[in-house]
């Protein structure tokens, strides 16, 4: 006789399971570091500090822990990520999680309409082509998507600044505000600054969904309900967006959780491309400095926001799709 595990059941085990992930993320992020090869404290304060310090050097190797054995620091590091206490950022010349929680924000104020945006873009113009299959509408909507989707994120976003800003003039060539303004006219401002990086990783995003949702749709018209729901008399519209795309939108969200971390590290490319002040300008600001405490924090956070974003798709998609529950 078979057996169906209850739905609470079934999402606290989902919950462990990601639980279990984001220890082993965190345990790997503190491992990596101090398994690669040479002293941390001379990637920390350089070659010529590190031999021409003498005893400092040893004071800071005590002050960091350092002189710990691993299991003590990885203790030490456990609570350290528990209680947001993630180092001091030589490059910034503040708290790690300070310096991550002035930059995570303009990411985000990217990435969460883009997502938004390209969902809705593919699902319309994805439908409408699948709908049309065979057809001009079909193959040029579908060597448009197929273009964008084989050019990289990185030289879309340079191409876009060069004719839209250097060439044209239409938007500035980087930044995230002019200065100098308040109120409404810096929402404004910021708002013009955004708009063309937005367009880009929305371009970058829909490019793969509208593929997506093309191919589920495709797949759907050929259900019996959707037949049923032709010989019932229905529109071709009513039939396409109340039925067809309505399926589609399981696929969209799984799509959209996994793409989440190419999304987010593309986006970072595209930052540094717009000089947009998130985790991309971080990320390559840190590298250069070779503030390995800010690194370690960054990579950790883009780690959770990756897989908050399966998480989330996970408990969403029985909702969209009974059939999984």
């Amino acid at each position: 006789m078979e057996r169906h595990e209850h739905p609470s059941a079934t999402r606290v085990s989902r919950a462990v399971r990601y639980l279990i992930a984001l220890f082993i993320i965190v345990s790997l992020n503190f491992l990596v570091p101090r398994l690669m090869p040479g002293d941390p404290l001379m990637n920390l304060v350089g070659e010529e500090a590190f031999y021409g310090s003498g005893g400092a050097l040893e004071e800071l190797r005590t002050e960091l822990g350092l002189d710990q054995p691993m299991v003590v620091q990885y203790g030490r590091y456990m609570v350290d990520v528990v209680t947001g206490d993630w180092g001091y950022s030589y490059l910034y010349l503040r708290p790690v999680a300070n310096a991550i929680a002035s930059h995570l924000g303009w990411t985000l104020l990217l990435i969460l309409p883009a997502v938004v945006l390209a969902a809705a873009i593919a699902a319309i113009l994805g439908g409408i082509a699948a709908w049309y299959r065979g057809s001009r509408i079909d193959a040029g909507l579908t060597g448009v998507f197929l273009m964008a989707y084989s050019m990289p994120h990185y030289w879309l976003a340079m191409l876009a600044l060069f004719v839209f800003s250097f060439h044209l003039g239409w938007f500035p060539l980087g930044k995230v505000t002019s200065g100098g303004l308040s109120g409404l006219p810096y929402v404004l401002d910021v708002g013009w600054h955004m708009l063309l990086p937005l367009s880009v990783v929305t371009v970058f995003k829909a490019a793969y969904d509208f593929l997506i949702v093309r191919s589920s749709v495709v797949s759907i018209l050929g259900e019996d309900y959707i037949l049923m729901a032709q010989a019932k008399g229905l529109s071709r519209m009513a039939v396409l967006f109340k039925h067809a795309l309505r399926n589609a939108m399981a696929p969209l969200l799984t799509v959209t959780a996994v793409q989440f971390g190419m999304v987010f590290s593309g986006t970072l490319l595209i930052e540094v491309v717009f000089s947009w002040p998130g985790m991309g300008t971080l990320v390559y600001d840190a590298i250069g400095a070779r503030d390995y405490p800010l690194l370690q924090a960054a990579f950790l956070i883009v780690a959770v926001c990756v897989l908050a974003a399966n998480f989330a798709a996970d408990m969403l998609y029985p909702k969209l799709d009974p059939r999984t529950r």
